[in-house]
């Protein structure tokens, strides 16, 4: 082999472990040794009785969540819009503790994100099981439509995208019918013009799953509106189909994902029948509760159904928890409740009764235990001292060209600054966890800047248009804290200050506390001493009913060029 060739190949292997990109300078690379987060939210301070579980079982920005059992084992997954890795998926044996699996879109080919919004990309995926091999179909809005990947390992790998053209609009869901034939059922127009805004319909398709291809004219509306469209229901979407004795259920999202959101019923003797509609609909909403009850879950709906192997059936569904009536920061969590059956119509949640947070948990989960990081109050840390980022980290995007390195044994995550800001559409140097709580402390330890080149610091980003961002940068021989704050308008700086070296060291700890409605910025002295740079921000422009979208606050570090 020519060294010039010997060159190339080295330097390729390098790019796949994650190493900085070649176009960033060492001097222009921020290094962070470790990030902790800790939830502290009073609703989860209540112990739980013997024999029950909490709500929700997946705290944080988990959305749109589907479940499938195999023999004893249950496996969940959740939209991931434009977040990479793509689609996180979890493994229970109880439907109480889930411990994660890691993601299903890992590569480029299978989650190729660019440019898009955050609240784009990955839309409602569904999850099932036949014949040895796992099935996820979802939409990757504004890329590439609808799309089906498989595995014989949850755990991946995955394959490459089966894309499906001919099924357009979104909320795909795959069913295998006891025949042998296979449908997929999603949300799409009605037929003609929309009757009224929001006007949509469910549409089902038969799929050759040998030539993995939609068979010809099989396309047709099943459910146009909604359960009533003499009530001009919104945004019927969201479906799921079931074969249980007999009957074939259909469970949809009805109202929009705010306050009116709800799941609602349908089912036929044949797939060739109409659907007919629960008269008890909704099956499972809030809407008609008070919303300032104290300590709410609110806007519930987009439901799967799973029976265990006991033979009890559970609904996973959305649902977020507000404070101050309608703000949320922490995104539409995932949450557990039993399925009760009336005439052969299954119901969730018996109208006027509110989502509890603590109820009596499967016969299956025998032995309850605390499991960090999913729920309740817990205290995660990352210290860098592995070979790959751990699963509840994502970047914004997707990955293609590396610019940070982990380097396990020295516990440093290496993080060249980009000139892209979160502001931008471009893929930002950032990294970021979930926000799972109202209340919560984050804080990362990183090295003072080397050079006038990069900021570095921690971010709580909602949005492109809503974020914060709390760093550290050099000027000559001083160093300068900053708050800068974009709230649907140009950045700008709310505060900032010269640190005075003598009560510095190489290291700082930068750290951002959130209240509801308020946020903290703060950093520790040489002594450890925490200063307070600036108190009582407003954190409301981080909820989704300020900043808008799907997503929920996600917190990090972030290096950018300046």
């Amino acid at each position: 082999m020519k060294f010039s060739a010997f060159i190339t190949l080295f330097c390729g292997l390098l790019l796949s472990f994650n190493c900085l990109s070649s176009t960033a300078s060492s001097n222009a690379t921020a290094i962070f040794y470790s990030f902790s987060y800790l939830g502290k939210d009073s609703v989860f301070n209540s112990p739980l009785a013997d024999g029950e579980f909490q709500n929700p079982i997946l705290a944080g920005f988990f959305p749109d969540p589907s479940i499938v059992r195999v023999d004893e084992d249950y496996y969940l997954v959740n939209s991931s819009f434009s977040y990479s890795p793509g689609v996180p998926i979890f493994h229970s044996k109880d439907l109480v503790h889930w411990e994660s699996l890691g993601h299903i879109l890992v590569t480029p080919k299978q989650l190729p994100l660019k440019g898009q919004q955050v609240s784009r990309g990955i839309y409602a995926p569904t999850l099932r099981y036949h014949q040895g091999i796992f099935y996820l179909i979802t939409t990757l809005v504004d890329v590439r439509g609808n799309f089906i990947v498989t595995a014989t390992n949850p755990a991946g790998p995955w394959s490459d995208p089966i894309e499906i053209p001919d099924v357009g609009g979104i909320d795909p869901d795959i069913f295998f019918d006891d025949d042998s034939r296979v449908y997929i059922t999603h949300n799409d127009s009605p037929i003609g013009q929309p009757l009224y805004q929001g006007h949509r319909a469910i549409w089902q398709w038969e799929l050759d799953l040998k030539t993995q291809k939609i068979i010809k004219n099989s396309g047709h509306v099943i459910v146009n509106g909604g359960a009533d469209i003499s009530k001009k229901p919104v945004w019927i979407e969201g479906p799921h189909i079931y074969k249980i004795k007999g009957w074939y259920y259909l469970i949809c999202a009805e109202g929009g994902t705010e306050t009116n959101h709800s799941a609602v019923v349908f089912r036929a003797r044949s797939l060739k029948d109409k659907f007919v509609a629960y008269e008890g609909n909704p099956i499972l909403t809030q809407r008609d509760l008070d919303a300032g009850r104290e300590n709410p879950i609110s806007n519930i709906g987009h439901a799967d159904l799973v029976q265990t192997k006991e033979g009890e059936w559970w609904a996973v569904f959305l649902g977020t928890r507000p404070y101050d009536k309608q703000y949320f920061n922490t995104g539409r969590e995932t949450f557990l409740l039993p399925v009760s059956w009336k005439n052969e119509w299954p119901v969730i949640l018996e109208k006027g009764k509110s989502v509890p947070y603590q109820l009596t948990a499967p016969a299956i989960a025998k032995t309850l235990k605390n499991v960090a990081s999913t729920t309740g109050n817990f205290l995660w840390q990352d210290k860098f001292s592995t070979e790959k980022l751990l699963p509840e980290w994502n970047t914004l995007g997707t990955v293609k060209k590396p610019w940070y390195q982990l380097d396990s044994k020295n516990n440093e995550l290496r993080i060249a600054a980009l000139e892209n800001r979160l502001s931008s559409l471009a893929q930002p140097a950032f990294i970021g966890r979930r926000q799972q709580h109202t209340h919560f402390d984050a804080k990362t330890e990183l090295q003072l800047p080397t050079s006038e080149k990069f900021s570095a610091g921690i971010a709580a980003f909602q949005s492109e248009a809503s974020h914060y961002y709390f760093a550290v940068d050099r000027k000559g021989n001083s160093y300068r804290l900053f708050v800068e704050q974009t709230n649907k308008a140009t950045p700008k700086i709310l505060t900032s200050i010269v640190l005075d070296k003598k009560m510095l060291t190489q290291n700082i700890i930068l750290g951002i506390e959130g209240n509801a409605g308020t946020i903290d910025f703060y950093y520790h002295d040489k002594t450890g001493q925490r200063i307070d740079i600036l108190k009582n921000s407003d954190a409301k422009i981080l909820s989704t009913e300020v900043a808008g979208g799907f997503v929920g606050t996600y917190l990090g570090m972030h290096a950018r060029a300046e």
